[in-house]
């Protein structure tokens, strides 16, 4: 299947133009706080602006939701979730390990998603029914790889499970990677059998979503599922905490530190 054909050039152009510019940006730009306590850069506000008016040049009438701009589900029949910068802490710290996050949604879900990491030039791309890749070349389902890994993805909230079920070993080597997205896309390239997100948003999960869904990895919602998710709401301080994982045996054998974690968060 050729690639090239089915996603619009103009498109990666613009995701191509973001990335340059982080790159240039890494390592001398600086960072102040948002109201939620979170970290935010000129970078990332740039990086948010561009996206927003690239997107709404490409696809007049398509709304645009994303993590620095406008947080409420679009109207439109067709819309696009963004996060510009989706590692904000690893960014500004000088740790070279961040993304970029887009997806569009048709009826609810992601139908295109793209997930570019710039300091490593990769870029994953994922179409609904049709599949997954990294840089132009096709994807293989976690379930069938030879070598499994022996690692679980663990967000910094999510850790805390480890203390809920002291009595249990947990069952992975753990890594925190400090970027929800490819937190749990790590899942989909088989480099973890798992990852545990406690409060992801709707831009944290928009892509990874569909790339884990086309890599047949089972995602189970530990509270609200984000699809098919009503026009007009602002999601800006809503959660989307998951589990995911390579098969449904692994994701039946981290389903008690997932439970943990949701009760922990009710409490």
């Amino acid at each position: 299947m050729d690639l090239a054909a089915l996603i619009d050039g103009r498109l990666e152009a613009l995701v191509d133009q973001v990335a340059a510019r982080q790159r240039q940006d890494f390592g001398h730009t600086s960072s102040d706080l948002k109201p939620d306590g979170s970290l935010i850069t000129d970078c990332d506000r740039w990086s948010d602006a561009t996206l927003v008016q690239g997107l709404q040049e490409l696809h007049p009438g398509e709304g645009v939701l994303s993590e620095e701009g406008c947080k409420q589900l679009p109207a439109s029949e067709a819309y696009w979730v963004v996060d510009p910068l989706d590692g904000t802490t690893n960014f500004a710290a000088g740790i070279p390990y961040w993304a970029i996050s887009i997806a569009r949604f048709e009826a609810g879900v992601p139908v295109l998603a793209i997930l570019d990491v710039p300091p490593l030039r990769q870029r994953i791309i994922a179409l609904r029914g049709r599949g997954a890749w990294r840089n132009g070349k096709p994807l293989t389902p976690p379930a069938l790889l030879t070598r499994p890994s022996a690692c679980a993805s663990l967000c910094s909230r999510s850790i805390r499970v480890l203390q809920c079920l002291p009595q249990q070993r947990f069952p992975a080597k753990i890594r925190l990677l400090g970027v929800a997205s490819l937190n749990l896309v790590s899942v989909a390239m088989g480099q973890t059998v798992a990852a545990l997100e406690a409060s992801p948003k709707i831009w944290d999960l928009a892509a990874a979503w569909l790339v884990l869904q086309e890599l047949h990895c089972p995602l189970r919602w530990l509270a609200e599922s984000p699809e098919g998710l009503a026009s007009g709401r602002d999601l800006g301080r809503t959660n989307f905490p998951v589990l995911v994982a390579d098969s449904p045996e692994k994701l039946a054998l981290f389903a008690p530190w997932a439970e943990a974690l949701r009760v922990s968060e009710q409490r």
